[in-house]
């Protein structure tokens, strides 16, 4: 189920690439989380946007001309999705020609023109909607308490969603969610800071409350997000910054 809208998420990712000034950070390819779909950054004058929306799981383009086009992924074979994505990107005149093309690899098997998808049942797909959502609110809970305004956004390589700030005291707070992966068998939400490109390794002596402090490899704070409300999650992340600010 996560690796189907993961790879899904990569159309979106390659468009970004295909029509938008590439960014050093890759910033370019990250997304957006708006009513249960993933975005593109504004890809055009007339604010061109390229989709997934999860309840219907398709592709949609829309500008602020009227311009919409989607098309269902359920059944369609990738390069039956390549084609539909060239065509319709000429149509909503994009100079430039799409190309699937990535310049990071997945942790998945190369997708190859014959894959077919298949739309994961209606339950499986609310529950990563209303992951999806707890993140977005709970994150926009702890950045306004903080008095940040960095974005929030989806980076379609490792599939998290992110943000980061910088205190005053020169910390940078990393925090967002993560999908499984071989520390955590499970959605998690997760802190870390840094000073420069360093982790910061917090002492023994600070009581990790909600969640768990990992330091081998990566260093940071994380919760399993089952079960996790908003006020739940948005408390991990306040408790889990202050150690960092605390800590200094």
């Amino acid at each position: 189920m996560v690796k189907t809208f993961h790879i899904a998420a990569q159309y979106l990712a390659t468009v970004a690439i295909s029509f938008l000034e590439p960014k050093d950070d890759d910033s370019h390819t990250n997304l957006g989380w708006k009513n249960g779909a993933l975005q593109t950054h504004s890809l055009s004058e007339d604010n061109c946007m390229f989709s997934l929306d999860y309840k219907s799981f398709s592709l949609i383009w829309t500008n602020d001309l009227g311009y919409k086009e989607s098309l269902s992924l359920d059944g369609k074979t990738h390069s039956e999705i390549v084609h539909w994505i060239r065509k319709t990107s000429l149509r909503a005149k994009h100079k430039k020609v799409y190309e699937y093309a990535l310049h990071y690899v997945l942790p998945y098997e190369k997708i190859k023109s014959d894959f077919v998808f298949q739309k994961p049942s209606n339950q499986k797909i609310e529950e990563l909607i209303t992951q999806r959502d707890i993140v977005q609110k709970a994150l926009e809970n702890v950045l306004k308490s903080k008095s940040q305004n960095t974005s929030i956004r989806i980076w379609p390589h490792h599939f998290d969603s992110g943000s980061f700030f910088m205190t005053n005291d020169e910390i940078g707070i990393g925090l967002g969610m993560a999908i499984p992966d071989t520390m955590i068998n499970d959605f998690y939400f997760y802190v870390s800071g840094y000073k420069g490109h360093e982790g910061i390794e917090l002492s023994n002596q600070i009581e990790i409350k909600t969640g768990q402090y990992y330091k081998d490899g990566w260093k940071g704070i994380a919760l399993a997000v089952s079960g996790a409300t908003i006020d739940e999650a948005t408390d991990f992340y306040r408790q889990s910054i202050n150690h960092y600010l605390n800590q200094g």
